[in-house]
């Protein structure tokens, strides 16, 4: 029997320990697999500088594989975790979110609400980043306010923490003929919402068909469509920390909506 042919995603580039975060990512997701959750690429092997995963052969993308991912991304969130900002199993220390080569890192304190985790551990995080590189001079308090009403615990919506994938824009599904896999997690306890909104953000195939069997298998809450935003201003001000360009005033826009 042939062995299973590999794809070498290199990290030697990447901060120390950064291969076996998503390590723990991808088998934390993976154990979802079994309730009918999203499939998750197989991890084949890690070490410090690599991460070996199977080898899949993309193909077109159908309505049928994007329903059926709606549904699975609902039963991978409904798997829960400890808390909001929990890491995933098998893993202790901050994550990272961003290029492998230059990844920026992701703080993971369990907290008890999502509004005080997202505001601390994601808005200010990134807006104390993003004043040492000389970007929202002029625009501190305003995302101080988003902040501040996210703490308040104005969006919460009294759901558990679920077990999402953290960076799921469209570059990280591979579509193949049997059906969506998913790849380069950042992996945590955080709101469904944002692995969704994320979707929204860079326009995934067929995303209204994904949102809508989502929200038939797992019916969102009341209002999310006026919280997209909020859930994507974190990717946004990521981008605009690592490319810069007009995501800066992209994310004081999206900051602006919110304060």
């Amino acid at each position: 029997m042939k062995p299973p042919r590999t794809y070498r995603k290199d990290t030697s580039a990447a901060p120390r320990g950064y291969s076996s975060w998503e390590a723990a990512g991808l088998l934390w997701l993976a154990e979802a697999q079994d309730g009918g959750g999203a499939q998750v690429a197989e991890l084949q092997d890690v070490d410090l500088d690599h991460i070996d995963l199977l080898q899949y052969d993309p193909a077109p993308s159908t309505n049928v594989q994007a329903d059926a991912l709606g549904v699975a991304l609902a039963a991978t969130h409904a798997a829960g975790a400890p808390a909001f900002g929990a890491p995933p199993a098998r893993w202790t220390s901050h994550g990272f979110i961003g290029p492998a080569e230059s990844p920026l890192p992701m703080p993971l304190e369990p907290t008890d609400s999502w509004g005080a985790f997202f505001a601390e551990q994601r808005i200010r995080h990134l807006l104390r980043i993003g004043r040492a590189n000389d970007l929202w001079e002029d625009e501190q308090e305003l995302f101080e306010r988003v902040a501040e009403r996210l703490e308040s615990g104005e969006f919460d919506d009294g759901r558990p923490p679920a077990r999402i994938h953290g960076d799921l824009w469209a570059g990280n599904i591979l579509w193949t003929r049997s059906g969506a896999v998913l790849i380069d997690p950042a992996a945590h306890g955080g709101h469904a919402e944002t692995d969704l909104a994320m979707l929204m953000l860079f326009t995934a195939p067929h995303i209204a068909r994904i949102i809508a069997a989502y929200d038939e298998a797992a019916p969102l809450a009341e209002g999310w469509q006026e919280r997209v935003g909020l859930h994507q201003l974190f990717p946004v001000m990521v981008h605009a920390i690592v490319f810069g360009g007009g995501y800066v005033a992209q994310a004081t826009e999206m900051a602006r909506t919110y304060a």
